[in-house]
């Protein structure tokens, strides 16, 4: 079992890191993110399946660019996007809240959601595919589907705490909540730059 332990903590690293993105409470909450900024009910429909979308064209990105470009690169990478998606939508709500108005200007609210396409796009060619691909390579083929339990068991544990809190968050932090995901975007990053290779 000790040596095994790299592997179960990258692995239990990975999918912590993966949930602490925010994707999930993005996905979850889309509708419900968009009729808040000022979109209509049917725009916020509309919104999740252009960020739906997305999503799917950015994994298609992902499998056919990670062997040549290299999963660590893939995640640095994505590590800057989010980072820098998610720092900018709380910069921008944040400016909102500052107004004492009741919804955002229409190019605001515009480029809150392309920062919110830009943001998926960068998850779903690195943590989201990669969140899974990287632990089911670092175990050895005989501990390899004990890891892969614990790796799927740490996700769902993680989706929960997540989608249980991300309202309460919300209402607590206001446009915080996206600087909260960002700085843990940033420790992760930290943490996939001083990987070991196996």
């Amino acid at each position: 079992m000790r040596k095994n332990r790299p592997q179960l903590v990258i692995a239990i690293g990975m999918q912590i890191f993966q949930q602490f993105t925010g994707i999930n409470a993005i996905m979850f909450y889309a509708p419900v993110l968009f009729n808040t900024l000022g979109f209509g009910s049917d725009a916020a429909l509309y919104s999740a399946v252009i960020t739906g979308a997305v999503n799917v064209l950015s994994t298609v990105v992902s499998i056919y660019s990670v062997d040549k470009v290299g999963r660590r690169m893939l995640l640095l990478e994505a590590g800057v996007q989010m980072f820098l998606s998610q720092t900018c939508i709380g910069v921008v709500l944040g400016a909102k809240v500052q107004d004492n108005s009741d919804s955002l200007t229409r190019g605001n609210a515009v480029l809150v959601v392309v920062l919110v396409c830009l943001f998926v796009s960068s998850f779903a060619w690195s943590w989201g595919p990669l969140g899974w691909l990287i632990p089911s390579e670092t175990f050895p083929l005989e501990t390899r589907s004990a890891g892969q339990s614990v790796t799927v068991c740490v996700n769902m544990l993680f989706t929960f705490i997540i989608a249980q809190s991300f309202l309460s968050m919300l209402c607590r932090f206001k446009f915080g909540i996206f600087l909260f995901f960002s700085s843990w975007v940033l420790v992760m990053s930290v943490f996939v730059k001083f990987l070991p290779v196996y």
